[in-house]
Parts: C-alpha cells; sequence; structure tokens
C-alpha cells in the first residue's frame, strides 16, 4: 500500500514537471506577442504624429492614392512610375507649402499668400498688405530648414506605407530591411525633436488656420 501512495505520488510530481515547460513556452510565446503589439502600436502612433506635421491635404490625398497607384503593392512598371510620381508630387507640395503663409482681411476672411523675401505675395489678388505688415512674413532661413525636414518626414510617412515599399523595393537585401525599419524612427524622432526646438509661426495652406 505505501509502495503504491509512493508510486503515486511521483507520477503526480513526474506529471507537473512535464507541463513546466509547456507553460514556460506559452510565457515566452505570449510576451512575445506583447512585444511586437507593442512594436506595431508604436509604429502607428509615430505615423500618426509625423503626419500631423505636414500639410492635411497633401497626407490625406497620398494615403487614399497609395493602395490604388500601387495595386496594392502588386507593381507593374507603369504602377512603380506612379508611384514614384505621387511620392515625388506630394514631397513637393510638402516643400512648397512651407513657404505660403495666412491672415486675416479686414473684413475676417481668410487670405493665403506665398512668403517671399519683400512679404507675402497673396495669392487670389483680393488684398495686399502694407509694407511694414507684410515684412513679418518674409521668407526667413527657418523656412527653408522646415521645407527640407517636411520632405525628410513624408519620406518616412511614405516608408511606413507597406504598399509603396512593396512597389518600388519588391526584392530588398537584409541591410535594406533593417534600414526601411530604422531610417523611418530615426527621421521621426529627428524632425520631431527640430519642430520643436524651431517651431514655425506660419499657417499656410494645408496647416490650421491662422488667428491674426
Amino acid at each position: 500500500m505505501d509502495d503504491a501512495i509512493v508510486d503515486l505520488y511521483n507520477n503526480t510530481n513526474n506529471h507537473d514537471e512535464q507541463k513546466l515547460p509547456l507553460l514556460h513556452n506559452m510565457q515566452i510565446l505570449d510576451a512575445k506577442k506583447s512585444l511586437i503589439q507593442k512594436v506595431m502600436s508604436q509604429t502607428f502612433q509615430s505615423t500618426a504624429h509625423l503626419a500631423n506635421l505636414l500639410p492635411t491635404g497633401t497626407v490625406l490625398s497620398f494615403q487614399l492614392l497609395s493602395p490604388i497607384v500601387t495595386n496594392q503593392g502588386n507593381c507593374d512598371s507603369i504602377c512603380k512610375l506612379m508611384t514614384a510620381t505621387l511620392v515625388a508630387l506630394c514631397g513637393a507640395s510638402c516643400f512648397f507649402q512651407c513657404f505660403t503663409d495666412s491672415f486675416r482681411d479686414d473684413k475676417g476672411n481668410v487670405c493665403y499668400g506665398l512668403a517671399t523675401f519683400r512679404g507675402l505675395w497673396v495669392i487670389d489678388g483680393s488684398t495686399t498688405l502694407p509694407p511694414e505688415l507684410g515684412a513679418k512674413y518674409s521668407l526667413k532661413f527657418i523656412d527653408f530648414m522646415h521645407a527640407v525636414m517636411s520632405i525628410l518626414v513624408f519620406a518616412a510617412v511614405a516608408l511606413f506605407d507597406q504598399n509603396v515599399v512593396h512597389c518600388l523595393l519588391p526584392s530588398p537585401s537584409n541591410e535594406a530591411r533593417e534600414i526601411l525599419t530604422v531610417l523611418p524612427v530615426a527621421i521621426g524622432v529627428f524632425g520631431s525633436m527640430l519642430f520643436v526646438a524651431f517651431p514655425t509661426q506660419r499657417h499656410g495652406i494645408g496647416f490650421p488656420l491662422s488667428t491674426n
């Protein structure tokens, strides 16, 4: 009787020991899943944050047209050309709109203009600014810095789009994959730091309206 109890006890311990590795593996898998989910969540948050630094209309147009011109990432030569053209046009739009600004006229209407070295050239010609008032809208070095950073930030947003990446780089090497993974995040961090450290006072086309 005692031997039977001892055998039963040993069998129970052996059974429990066999279960432990399985539970341990499940915990490792859960930890890996949590890490992947955190990385994906951080990627989406970074993309949303980067988009806030760019003209709203340009980013929205890119996000709407990207799945169409890339054919959901299944590109032929025509789709590659259209994708490259879309990226180039949106990048140029981000660059150009950094030199636009807005103000409110005497009636409270918002007027948009293009910043020049002499002041602000109103696009629709509906009104003109006095020279002393228009001088504060003149081009500055920070405008060119923001324009270059806008192109880089848009490039990071484009690299987050897997359809664009699969279309323009269908078979990247391992080194290229590592660069494509790290580069958008690095640009986002660097660009965000510069935008915070050197903020712009312009409220151009595609950006929040001026309160002045």
